[in-house]
């Protein structure tokens, strides 16, 4: 599967792409990196997200996961940036529970892309994060996109409402 890897301010990422889409986002340096026009893309809006000059991605993508997985998913993608949501209230618009839907943000294979880290607890808490630093990485990845954090809770408004 074609992959490629480059440094990003939370660390190391590879990107990895099959059918044309993207289908992983993973944290780590992989060697025998395999370029293609869409993975360069895929590093290059990241680039410019992480720059501050990119609040949208335009990327096919194709995360693997059940049926409930990708529903939550795509969910996901429609939190704007700089916006959030609580568990709590994802779950109340998907029909599930806040538990449920922590275990699909937790397995998404396309992390910042498909933005989890917009998903806060129901007090402003971080909750939890695959990054791999974890909620430092989640920290860093809502303060770029201009949230107030403050011992591992959100201060500013729960990010915009939408």
């Amino acid at each position: 599967m074609p992959h490629f890897s480059f440094n990003t301010p939370i660390g190391p990422l590879a990107l990895f792409e099959a059918d044309d889409a993207i289908v992983a986002v993973d944290w780590g340096w992989l060697p025998d990196n395999e370029e293609s026009p869409l993975l360069l893309r895929a590093r290059d809006q990241l680039e410019e997200y992480f720059e501050g000059k990119r609040q949208i991605f335009d990327l096919p993508l194709a995360p693997h996961g059940t049926a409930f997985q990708r529903k939550v998913w795509a969910e996901l993608e429609k939190i704007p940036f700089g916006a959030t949501l609580t568990y709590g209230q994802l779950a109340e618009r998907l029909g599930t529970a806040p538990r449920a839907l922590g275990g699909a943000c937790g397995r998404n294979p396309i992390p910042v892309i498909i933005p989890c880290h917009r998903v806060l607890a129901a007090n402003g808490g971080l909750g939890g994060y695959s990054g791999i630093d974890g909620i430092e990485t989640k920290e860093i990845l809502l303060r770029l996109e201009g949230l107030e954090i403050t011992n591992s809770r959100v201060l500013s408004p729960a990010g915009k409402k939408y």
